[in-house]
């Protein structure tokens, strides 16, 4: 049988097979395995029997897993969960560090600590435009709830109109009872509250779905090999105890982010001297809980990581109920304690409690730092930092992305990807609610000095990109005098030399993706501290703070505050509208579904609200069908995948017991095991884990073109078996017109590596 996976944007069953009629033998609407109409007679039974076998020909069956990341609409909800998707990545891109549990641990632990610091970062961007912006300033102050009659009836100054009255009247606002900033506060609190009762709802819904899939348990290895992937380990994907926790942890800090964004106002207002002394000891108390509370979800993130040698089905029940249910008491206690009636309160300003932010983004960075050395320290004690082996054509044999500083690097950036959202929908609500301007504070100045940082950010990436189109000019042509020698004998064509030589240059830039990584990560975190001490010395916004100095200066400052606000703006809108047609055009979210299937193919070990890891579904699914079908036949089973279907199919290989694997053959193309997984997640992908698999499996063949932005060689060295790469495959298969080819052929780049004849041979 040779089974077919395909790859990220998904397909179809009928293309995959090359058949309009085909049947679904096993699975659901979700993920299934098909066949040919003619495969799947009845009487046929698991393996024999069918017209292709009798033609000599393996039965072929399609995996179609494609709706696993772009199915229903309600995945285009998902961009929102951007940040803590490229958070978790950051987790798995650790160095390989296999005699080092205790660093990898703490590794682990720094990444879960800065994942949960994102979750308060966005219950706090709530809570700053539910309760800062609209319950506060807005509400607080008559001109601005005039422009805003669903805040009116907060402020009965401004109840103006018949209809504005009565529905004042009816709330209760004409005897000034809403009139109170803590009741607002409180009514107020609501968009929060519910944003994380939403969240912890999909986080548990998804939980349900993808990771109580149970993987096929085999049997264990009698001797483990040291130097391979965590992925043939039992419990691999099976995260469901570890994902519990986590959502009652985060779930917890989310709530009490609420509810100290409700105590610290009041609290402040009740220690002033001649203040209610009930009031101030209730708020002490209340405080005194709330750091009890956080010290409790940090405990809860810290005690315990993933465990992968088994199958660990128990469930921290206690914890998992109790922790989410007191921070929702303490919730309710805060709401109550807010919503006192304390008659001589008013606001103005902005709300107490700005250095919040302050405060998550300088923990940020020092986890950020903190994650760097921890990350750099087991980049040297391996090999592969040492860089000691290399392969016979002169290559690495490991390329760990920037030096085992990928996994810090990407935990900025999920940082400053919250950072960024964050501000951008604290500045559009504000920039709403103020109209022309002048009647509201505004939001933290923390927020505006992150949007100034923008500019400088992308005159940055921009000169890069700039360097790097240069070096790709100068590749493409290096790259003329090797097309006209591999279609030598045929008539020279300049524009079909330089388009073939083009087409190369600008897949060899997926190489450099480490570099702009890099360049932006030291960017941001630079001109992002910069940024907050900034904010914490002056307490002005950059323009306010540049007054008296040079002209050039300030100059430089108003352009980039004024600009900056303006690309969040922009950058807000325009993701509101990928969000919008992503949810209604079933094309366009296949395309964002492209992002989650590169994202998400890693389990929820770092931020439960992630979007979920479809590969707790998928891997369990080819594991079962390879395993149940060669036991049921005792035959041999080819497994096929391109592009991300390899990626699949190496991790459902490791999960085979040995006596099955020895009966897989593997064949890969358009692949991306080594030239991004190997190179960005090295302890799982490393070149000892591929050469484990390399060992295991019955035979291995990989094929890749010079034109695939994506997939590569695999790169493993001789060993003594047949190697695993095929020379590269010519692309376009006709340099010219020829009577095989009379009309033109396609740059077909990562796509339809079956149109290549060298494809049917390998098969």
């Amino acid at each position: 049988m040779e089974l077919l996976v395909h790859g990220v944007g998904g397909t179809t069953p009928e293309k995959m097979l090359g058949d309009a009629r085909t049947v679904r033998i096993t699975g659901d609407d979700t993920a299934a395995v098909f066949r040919r109409a003619e495969d799947a007679e009845p009487a046929a039974g698991p393996g024999g029997g069918t017209p292709a076998a009798s033609r000599g020909e393996p039965v072929q069956e399609a995996y179609v897993w494609c709706n696993l990341t772009s199915g229903d609409s309600g995945r285009a909800l998902w961009l929102l969960l951007l940040p803590f998707m490229v958070v978790n990545l950051a987790h798995w891109m650790r160095p390989a560090a296999a005699d080092r549990p205790r660093t990898v641990r703490l590794y682990g632990l720094l990444v879960r600590l800065a994942a949960l610091t994102l979750t308060v970062l966005l219950v706090a961007a709530a809570c700053e435009v539910a309760l800062d912006l609209a319950a506060w300033q807005c509400a607080g102050t008559p001109a601005c709830a005039r422009r805003h009659f669903w805040l009116a009836f907060l402020t009965p100054d401004a109840a103006e109109g018949p209809g504005v009255r009565r529905w004042a009247e009816l709330l209760g606002a004409s005897g000034g009872w809403w009139a109170q900033p803590g009741r607002r506060l409180a009514l107020a609190a609501l968009v929060p509250g519910a944003l994380v009762g939403l969240l912890w709802y999909l986080a548990h819904r998804t939980w349900s779905a993808y990771e109580s899939h149970r993987p096929l348990i085999q049997v264990p290895e009698s001797e483990p090999d040291p130097g391979g992937s965590a992925l043939a380990r039992p419990g691999f994907w099976y995260g469901r105890r570890l994902v519990a926790r986590l959502r009652a942890a985060h779930t917890a800090a989310g709530l009490l982010t609420v509810a100290a964004a409700l105590v610290t106002p009041a609290a402040r207002f009740d220690h002033r001297p001649g203040g209610p002394a009930a009031l101030d000891a209730l708020g002490r108390l209340l405080t005194v809980l709330l750091l009890a509370g956080a010290v409790a979800a940090v405990v809860a993130v810290c005690r315990r990581g993933r465990d992968e040698d088994q199958l660990d089905q128990r469930l921290d029940r206690h914890l998992v109920r109790l922790l989410p249910l007191a921070a929702l008491v303490l919730l309710a206690l805060a709401v109550l304690y807010t919503g006192w009636s304390r008659p001589g309160w008013r606001s103005a300003g902005r709300l107490p409690g700005d250095a919040a932010f302050g405060a998550l983004m300088l923990a940020q960075g020092v986890l950020v730092v903190a994650l760097g050395a921890v990350a750099r320290g087991l980049y040297r004690k391996t090999a592969d930092g040492r860089r000691r082996s290399r392969h016979p054509d002169g290559t690495p044999a490991a390329r760990t992305c920037l030096r085992g500083l990928g996994g810090p690097a990407t935990a900025l950036l999920a940082c400053a990807l919250g950072g960024v959202m964050s501000g951008g929908v604290a500045q559009r609500v504000a920039d709403w609610l103020d109209g022309d301007g002048g009647s509201l504070a505004g939001p933290p100045v923390l927020l505006t000095w992150q949007a100034s940082v923008i500019p400088p950010v992308i005159v940055v990436l921009l000169a890069l990109a700039g360097r790097l189109l240069a070096g790709a000019g100068r590749t493409a042509r290096a790259e003329r005098g090797r097309v006209s020698q591999e279609y030598a004998g045929e008539p020279e064509d300049p524009a079909r030399t330089r388009a073939i030589a083009h087409t190369r240059a600008m897949a060899a830039l997926t190489d450099r993706a480490p570099l702009v990584l890099g360049v932006l990560s030291v960017t941001t975190l630079v001109l992002g501290g910069a940024a907050l001490a900034g904010a914490l010395l002056t307490g002005k916004s950059p323009d306010g703070a540049a007054r008296g100095t040079a002209d050039a200066v300030q100059i430089a400052a108003g352009v980039s505050q004024g600009l900056g606000s303006w690309l969040v703006g922009l950058g807000f809108l325009l993701f509101v509208t990928w969000g919008r047609r992503a949810y209604k055009d079933a094309g366009a979210r296949r395309t964002v579904g492209i992002l989650w299937d590169v994202g998400t193919f890693w389990p929820r070990a770092a931020h439960p609200f992630a979007p979920p890891c479809y590969a707790e579904r998928a891997v369990p699914d080819l594991t079962w069908r390879m395993a149940t079908w060669t036991r049921a036949t005792g035959g041999r089973l080819v497994l096929s995948g391109h592009s991300q279907g390899t990626v699949l199919a190496a991790a459902a290989a490791w999960q085979l017991s040995p006596a099955t694997r020895g009966r897989i053959a593997l064949l890969t193309y358009g692949s991306p095991l080594e030239r991004l997984y190997g190179r960005w997640f090295p302890a799982h992908f490393g070149p000892a884990a591929l050469a484990g698999l390399h060992r295991d499996i019955a035979c291995w063949s990989n094929l890749y073109r010079r034109t695939d932005p994506i997939g590569g060689p695999v790169r493993l060295a001789a060993d003594g078996r047949p190697p695993v790469d095929h020379e590269p495959l010519r692309d376009p298969l006709a340099y010219g017109r020829t009577p095989e080819h009379p009309l033109p052929g396609p740059i077909l780049g990562h796509s339809d590596y079956q149109a290549d004849p060298v494809f049917a041979r390998v098969r």
